[in-house]
């Protein structure tokens, strides 16, 4: 496997989980070790993934963490959804963010399509 950090989908995730870090900055003390916490565990969680897979040494393996990375973009969105709808975050900022999760999500997606179909290829 290559070097993780030679990939665009990791490039791309890691700048979303710093400015993920800095958005749920916004969020209200209270949410510090709730909300805050979890929304900045789901943005780690994406491009920990890929590195992690990356290093497995298999194509089945780091399939399956590009799709464990993919779940964890489901899961930002969800929760940056419910900082809208708590009135934590406003939708305008939040709107960029989740656009460019979108991106990063479909990067993950076409990644992982590219293995899954390199591995068929060789078995």
């Amino acid at each position: 496997m290559r070097d993780f950090r030679n990939h665009k989908a990791w490039e791309r995730s890691q700048r979303l989980a710093v400015s993920v870090y800095r958005l749920s900055a916004k969020l209200p003390k209270s949410e510090t070790y709730g909300l805050q916490s979890q929304i900045r565990r789901a943005a780690c969680s994406i491009p920990t993934n890929l590195a992690e897979g990356s290093g497995k040494g298999s194509r089945p393996e780091f399939a399956r963490y590009l799709r464990i990375a993919t779940g964890s973009c489901n899961e930002l969105e969800s929760l940056l959804l419910l900082s809208i709808d708590l009135n934590y975050l406003g939708p305008n900022e939040t709107k960029v963010m989740i656009q460019e999760l979108s991106e990063v999500r479909r990067m993950y997606f076409a990644l992982w399509k590219s293995i899954i179909k390199s591995w068929s290829e060789d078995n």
